[in-house]
């Protein structure tokens, strides 16, 4: 049963984040609990992402104001990365569930994705300066949106916490999803590049 159709909703409810800070995960563990996504399939799961990214291609040209697509994702989840956020139109209502984690294995997870596609693109040396005052920045946006709510989901409790947080994320939206389900949907051996794991890239 599709428990969070069972209640009609009014407004989108938006998984964001930086990339590589845990999005996917957060949307496998609200499709596990009933909750319906809007995605396509441009975006196929690959070594960085075994079970898939849950991506929609159109949210990329949010910027170019191409929108069309949000009159679907009502009572439905969305990926939209923090970048793209401002461009969401304000004649909607959202929830927003927004992903944090440790800069440090961000930086290391987007730089192993970076590797393994071969990308020859340049790397800032002010990667971390730039993303850390991007997410301040995100989060000042975010608190003065009068017509969003935003829940904030840290990665690591996401993965040694998952019921926790599985209820947590039931109470924010005001559902009554399926729990167990959205606990036995995080996968603790995809947590790669742990900052214990790791030493320092800094300087």
């Amino acid at each position: 049963m599709n428990l969070f159709r069972k209640k009609s909703t009014n407004y989108i409810l938006v998984v964001s984040g930086l990339p590589r800070s845990g999005t996917s995960a957060m949307m496998q563990m609200l499709l596990a609990g009933g909750v319906p996504l809007l995605y396509d399939d441009h975006r196929p799961a690959d070594a960085n992402n075994p079970r898939g990214y849950y991506e929609l291609e159109p949210v990329k040209r949010l910027h170019t104001h191409e929108d069309h697509w949000l009159a679907d994702a009502i009572g439905k989840a969305v990926k939209v990365v923090s970048p793209l956020l401002p461009y969401l139109p304000t004649g909607y209502r959202y929830r927003v569930l927004f992903m944090e984690r440790d800069m440090d294995e961000i930086i290391r997870s987007q730089l192993a994705m970076r590797q393994q596609l071969q990308s020859t693109a340049p790397v800032s040396d002010d990667l971390r300066a730039n993303s850390v005052a991007h997410l301040a920045q995100t989060k000042r946006w975010l608190e003065s949106q009068k017509n969003l709510q935003v829940n904030y989901v840290h990665h690591h409790q996401l993965i040694e916490e998952p019921r926790n947080i599985a209820e947590q994320v039931c109470q924010f939206l005001g559902m009554a999803l399926d729990v167990n389900a959205m606990e036995e949907a995080i996968v603790p051996s995809l947590y790669r590049q742990r900052s214990q794991d790791v030493p320092d890239p800094r300087p």
